[in-house]
């Protein structure tokens, strides 16, 4: 077994969509960042590269390179899967949370829960998310920003 820890920060801003788990979010302000700014897909992805000892989404899909420029998180998480195969692990279970003070998510949990499971071809049941805010405090709650800290466990495949 394996285990992971991925986090990612991305700011709010107008005119940006804000797409967490690959849903897009009705919003006042998005994420701003070079691909979609998937805030939860990057933890995600930094994560299971971090479990496989494989580095980080930095350097798999630098900000510097124009062929990831607005692309779908998602579609990077189809990539990362494929290290996974090569490696010959899967995913046993993930354990996210997204923090941000709006807007509220939990309408949304269903839709990214589903994402993940169909991409990494495992149960719903084996991914768990959840929505915190920081009670107003710091540059996260001055609505700044969206935060995602994720925990996954991978086993060896046998």
């Amino acid at each position: 077994m394996r285990i992971g820890i991925g986090f990612d920060v991305h700011r709010l801003e107008k005119g940006e969509k804000m797409i967490i788990g690959g849903v897009e979010i009705p919003a006042e302000k998005g994420l701003k960042g070079h691909s979609d700014a998937d805030v939860l897909t990057h933890a995600l992805m930094d994560s299971i590269l971090g479990a496989l000892g494989l580095g980080d989404i930095g350097q798999h899909f630098p900000d510097n390179d124009d062929k990831y420029k607005g692309i779908s998180s998602l579609k990077l998480l189809e990539i990362v899967k494929t290290y996974l195969e090569r490696e010959d692990y899967s995913v046993e279970n993930i354990d996210m949370v997204i923090m941000a003070e709006r807007p509220r998510m939990a309408p949304f949990l269903a839709g990214m829960k589903k994402n993940y499971a169909e991409i990494l071809e495992i149960p719903e049941t084996r991914i768990n998310i959840k929505a915190t805010t920081t009670e107003k405090l710091g540059f996260l709650g001055r609505e700044e920003g969206i935060a995602a800290q994720v925990v996954v466990l991978l086993n060896k495949n046998k």
